[in-house]
């Protein structure tokens, strides 16, 4: 399924293997890791359509669906599970009715998930006309050519997902290696920094970015470096924390312009989860965004950021004033599409 502008397999995950090693080689083998363009298997060549998505349904109370996901390596053989994925998040509503896990209703289902990797709960609206899932509509994101019909998200209990706190380091705004970087959870790890500060103008290109060695080598020293004072650990071989960076928005009436990367390849437009960890950097008094963004402050806010695709809106409801800063959600729209159902090879392994 096509989930926002991200890409992969949705299976059950009770026809997967349980050991997580044996799982590992198995998703390995789906995508075609270890090669640039994964001849081998089903993945793109590119971080966003190297994901996967397991599904079950949830023993919880108030969820409907266990949602597990899984970054696979494009040229390299690794499977990372720390972080989710919102953009394949909107194809797991969807996915779930295809596969019998949730029953449609009439108009419209809303399907309650949970992320097994970081806890968070998010509320699915799916567009089910006749108890059946449809995929036409006119909707437009960012990133995806033409229309279809509109998954909204609401993310609830995001704050502090993976480390347990908005600022996991204690500080709002602090200084790595000469750069000034705000590092926050909200729906992910992210460390944020100011385009300037790395001498870039925040609207570049991908492609651009892609081709600027010299900065990757720099950013990916600090991120190792705030991964630590966050409380992950050694990151070398996670793409937890992302990276983002900032500048003033192009245009009026739009909040902030980031470019975010994954965290060794830009990304062609937003992730879903980035996207509201920079929303909420981008309202937050005293983060590197202060000076940057354009907002009145007053919640709930429409966050418009703008990425290499496009923009992306992210509805902001907050508390802030003499008691600090609360999120209480944050939601989104985004679009998927079922592209195939059927079987898929797993090679042996030699």
């Amino acid at each position: 399924m096509r989930g926002g502008s991200s890409r992969g397999p949705f299976f059950k995950r009770d026809d997967l293997p349980q050991d997580r090693d044996e799982l590992s080689q198995v998703l390995i083998g789906v995508v075609g890791s270890g090669h640039e363009i994964n001849i081998d298997g089903i993945g793109g060549g590119v971080a966003v359509t190297t994901k996967v998505a397991m599904l079950s349904k949830s023993d919880k109370p108030g969820v409907d669906i266990d949602y597990f996901f899984a970054q696979v390596g494009v040229t390299e053989k690794l499977v990372d599970y720390k972080p989710t994925c919102g953009n394949m998040l909107a194809g797991v509503g969807p996915a779930a009715i295809e596969m019998g896990l949730v029953p449609a209703q009439r108009g419209a289902t809303a399907v309650v998930i949970q992320s097994v990797n970081t806890g968070a709960k998010i509320q699915a609206i799916i567009q089910t006309p006749n108890g059946q899932v449809t995929y036409a509509g006119q909707a437009a994101i960012a990133g995806v050519p033409g229309t279809a019909a509109p998954v909204a998200l609401n993310f609830m209990d995001v704050v502090g997902s993976s480390c347990g706190a908005l600022f996991p380091t204690g500080q709002v705004c602090e200084t790595i290696d000469g750069i000034d970087v705000s590092c926050m959870d909200v729906a992910m790890p992210v460390v944020m920094a100011r385009a300037s500060d790395f001498g870039l103008t925040g609207y570049e290109s991908a492609e651009e970015l892609d081709a600027n060695r010299g900065f990757f080598e720099r950013m990916e020293a600090i991120r190792r470096q705030a991964g630590q004072r966050m409380g992950l650990g050694d990151v070398s071989k996670s793409v937890t924390p992302k990276f983002t960076v900032l500048a003033a928005p192009r245009q009026a009436g739009h909040t902030i312009s980031a470019r975010y990367f994954m965290p060794w390849q830009a990304h062609p437009s937003m992730a879903v989860t980035g996207a509201q960890c920079i929303a909420a950097c981008a309202i937050h008094p005293g983060t590197v965004a202060d000076g940057l963004s354009q907002h009145d402050g007053a919640s709930p806010m429409n966050v418009m950021i703008e990425h290499p695709s496009g923009v992306i809106d992210v509805l902001m409801d907050f508390e802030s004033g003499s008691q600090g800063f609360a999120l209480k959600s944050a939601g989104l729209l985004r679009t998927a599409r079922l592209l195939a159902r059927g079987e898929i090879m797993v090679p042996e392994r030699g």
